[in-house]
């Protein structure tokens, strides 16, 4: 962010003051900040999924004036993922992150002949980027051997992160995790089914998947013993430089499907992200609302995304070509990870998020470390939605629903029920 606020500045004129927050404290000091009219700060940068709460809370400034009178026709045109830009229509933010779940593979296991013949004669499938989880969990399965100090996978575990692979797991199935009146379907047998396999799964997975937060899980993975792992755009900077045993052995896909009906479902997910937004209470709107279009413009966007030690990966199209994104994430990542963008489902973009997903994670846990059945955790989870939903209104959260249903990508959408 520095970079582009300099510049600003140096074409502007006009001062910042830049103060850092702990990810998870944005969103309450932003709402804090406008339930107490303090006027603390212009703008600021929320995680994407958390731009519903912030609207419904009264802490973000509706963009859509602004944006009439002053951002360029065809500015998004580029935007592989800008759903969380918007609540109910209107425009709240900019996203300026391309956070989409990716799958990372050391290239050596699956290019073995050696592995490839002795998976194929076990699992009757050949040994390949899975399309589906079902692929994926067998491959885990197989290169699970801790006897060797090799593991599976280094899949999160962790209170904070295991709702992200249901989620996709869950979609994979075909179903919408709500129906249209936003009764919860989470708890149905394809939800049971997607979170047995899920707890089966755990156990081709390193000790440390339980514990080890964000950046553990990177060193622990480029330490070279685990077979494949799940992230992001930032997972891979970090893959890629000097810190890594694995540079230049890795292999890349959006995160595995399902199959309906005979059919293969793809269900890529964005599920993290950052949105330049303006406060409801700051003194400077229009300034603030001007930065982050300025921040967001292709031009100074790719110079954030450039940044090694940055954490803003591409999200638009030009992105992509740019030699030194392209030396910093490696060509055959960005592949995967343009595909993987123009094909996600979004995260739940509803007022109430966090308390949903905190509901979910919470139960999955237990199921996972063996406290609950998954039948139990999913039936707690419905439950806990359920109540959510009437406290916050159910006409008014089905129409972001309804809104949310529709954005979804058009295979994607055709496939759920």
């Amino acid at each position: 962010m520095k970079p582009v606020a300099d510049l600003f500045t140096e074409r502007t004129g006009v001062q910042f003051r830049l103060n850092e927050t702990p990810v998870d404290e944005i969103n309450s000091q932003m709402i804090i900040d406008s339930v107490s009219g303090g006027g603390t700060f212009d703008l600021a940068l929320p995680a994407t999924f958390g731009v519903p709460d912030l609207v419904a809370a009264g802490a973000l400034k509706n963009l859509d004036g602004f944006a009439k009178k002053y951002e360029p026709r065809g500015f998004q045109d580029d935007a592989l993922f800008s759903l969380g830009d918007y609540y109910k229509g209107s425009l709240y933010g900019y996203q300026t992150d391309g956070d989409t779940y990716l799958m990372f593979y050391k290239k050596d296991c699956l290019e073995s002949a050696d592995e490839q013949k002795r998976f194929a004669d076990k699992y009757g499938f050949p040994l390949k980027l899975p399309r589906t989880w079902r692929e994926l969990d067998a491959q885990m399965a197989f290169f699970h051997r801790p006897d060797k100090d090799m593991f599976g996978g280094a899949l999160f575990r962790t209170p904070t992160y295991i709702a992200w692979e249901f989620w996709i797991r869950f979609h994979a199935k075909g179903y919408w995790p709500f129906d249209t009146a936003l009764n919860p379907q989470i708890n149905n047998d394809a939800g049971v089914e997607a979170l047995e396999e899920l707890i089966a799964a755990s156990s081709s997975l390193y000790d440390k998947a339980r514990t080890n937060g964000l950046f553990d899980n990177w060193k622990a993975f480029a330490a070279g013993n685990i077979y494949c792992n799940i992230g992001w755009g930032g997972t891979q900077k970090f893959l890629n430089s000097d810190k890594s045993k694995i540079r230049g052995n890795l292999l890349y896909a959006p995160t595995p499907g399902g199959t309906v009906d005979g059919k293969l479902i793809k269900t890529p997910y964005f599920n993290w992200g950052w949105n330049y937004t303006v406060s409801s209470t700051s003194a400077e709107a229009e300034i603030a609302y001007l930065f982050a279009l300025f921040a967001c413009s292709p031009e100074m966007s790719t110079k954030a995304v450039r940044e090694a030690s940055g954490f803003f990966d591409p999200f638009r199209s030009a992105h992509y070509e740019d030699p030194d994104i392209r030396n910093t994430y490696t060509p055959e990542f960005l592949s995967a990870h343009k595909e993987s963008m123009a094909e996600s489902i979004p995260d739940l973009y509803l007022p109430g998020q966090g308390e949903y997903f905190s509901a979910l994670c919470e139960n999955l846990v237990r199921a996972d470390s063996g406290q609950q059945s998954a039948k139990r955790a999913l039936d707690l989870t419905a439950q806990q939605w359920e109540q959510t939903t009437r406290r916050l209104g159910r006409k008014a959260q089905a129409e972001q629903w309804a809104f949310l249903r529709n954005s979804y990508p058009e295979t994607t959408r055709l496939a759920l029920r």
